[in-house]
């Protein structure tokens, strides 16, 4: 027992029978969980209702897919949550009220993302409650302090207060969208979702003073893991827009999180590192999109993004999320190190979120040859 501690001390785990280890372990657990066995119940009701994407030129899909996996994903997240506050509440008055705001915030993005992905709503429409959701965080004090960020010009408050506000706003619409928008293959947005919330949870659980983004993150991660489960190639459900801008909204802002921040110069260095590749994916295609003469980058969906060049390389969904979740894994290393984490933490973080990976994949590929072998069909993949 004792070289157990000692191997979980080198993780950062300072106890590994105390009750705030054991409440961020339920936590994740019961996301997990929750999301894994609610989706089958999800699915069947979605398509006797038709929430489903009809297949397109841009859908992989042939036939009409559930996409109500974002329902799911929220619930699960927010089931964990309370179950959380029940076992460990959170006793610093502004963290419980910057934690409802997150919660508020994330809450109207998927109702929003939900009527988007059954109805249709305009990019504007869209904007305009991402941006009042970035408010709602600002209101808080959940913000990007300009003068905190390394190696640029300190600057009176007078222009300090409002390029800051700007600039969380753009931090959390950019994050919002750019999670969003990288959602176009099986597995892609759930794994990296994934990878990103574990690294993070990672991060802040070395530190003492981090329960609030320890249990945001715990649900998320769990949540996200619980959804893969159905959806690696061939998914079995979507998470929509309700389920992509509650992950890019929720990662956004606990970023902004105080509880998370682990120096006042570099408070966002780990979370732009570990989500640079939805980043990167969306700069790229509104750059290219530009470059081409289209004025509204935004409303003019193309096959240009990673994961659809990855994609025409590789000619299979499951590479083409493995690829990427690899690309994620590297980036979280690369922010946990940058972060100063120790070498163990490091290499259990990236080790555990990898067997995660595998274990949600094995999974559902099993599910899957057993349906064709019953049906006397083969796995194309």
């Amino acid at each position: 027992m004792e070289s157990l501690r000692a191997l979980a001390a080198q993780l950062g785990i300072a106890d590994l029978t105390g009750r705030g280890f054991l409440s961020v372990l339920i936590t994740f657990v019961s996301a997990g969980v929750f999301t894994w066995f609610f989706i089958p119940r999800l699915r069947d009701f979605a398509i006797q209702v038709g929430w489903a994407d009809q297949p397109n030129e841009r859908r992989l899909n042939k036939e009409p897919l559930p996409n109500a996996g974002g329902l799911a994903i929220y619930g699960g997240f927010i089931v964990s949550i309370i179950l959380a506050w029940a076992l460990r509440p959170i006793a610093v008055d502004i963290v419980n009220i910057q934690v409802l705001a997150i919660l508020l915030g994330a809450s109207m993005l998927v109702l929003v993302g939900f009527i988007d992905d059954q109805y249709g709503l305009s990019p504007v429409t869209r904007l305009l409650v991402q941006t009042l959701a970035a408010i709602l965080l600002l209101v808080n004090d959940l913000r990007i302090d300009f003068n905190a960020i390394p190696f640029l010009p300190v600057l009176p408050d007078v222009i300090n207060q409002p390029l800051s506000t700007v600039l969380t706003i753009l931090w959390v619409v950019a994050l919002t969208n750019a999670v969003n928008l990288l959602d176009g293959v099986d597995g892609v947005v759930g794994g990296v979702a994934f990878v990103a919330s574990f690294v993070l949870l990672a991060t802040a659980a070395q530190f003492p003073d981090r329960a609030a983004a320890v249990v945001l993150l715990a649900g998320l991660s769990g949540a996200a893991l619980g959804y893969l489960r159905h959806n690696f190639n061939p998914s079995r459900i979507i998470m929509g827009d309700a389920g992509s801008t509650l992950f890019g909204y929720t990662l956004a802002a606990v970023s902004l999180l105080g509880t998370l921040k682990f120096s006042a110069g570099a408070s966002l260095i780990v979370p732009l590192i570990v989500l640079a590749l939805p980043l990167l994916d969306t700069t790229q295609v509104v750059i290219g999109r530009l470059a081409r003469g289209i004025r509204n980058p935004l409303r003019h969906p193309d096959k240009t993004h990673i994961h659809h060049r990855v994609l025409a390389r590789t000619s299979s969904a499951r590479r083409t999320a493995v690829i990427l979740w690899l690309v994620a894994l590297a980036c979280g290393t690369v922010g946990m190190s940058l972060q100063g984490l120790r070498f163990h933490a490091i290499v259990g973080t990236i080790v555990s979120a990898a067997l995660c990976l595998i274990f949600v994949a094995y999974r559902r590929v099993r599910a899957r040859n057993l349906e064709l072998a019953q049906t006397g069909q083969g796995d194309v993949e």
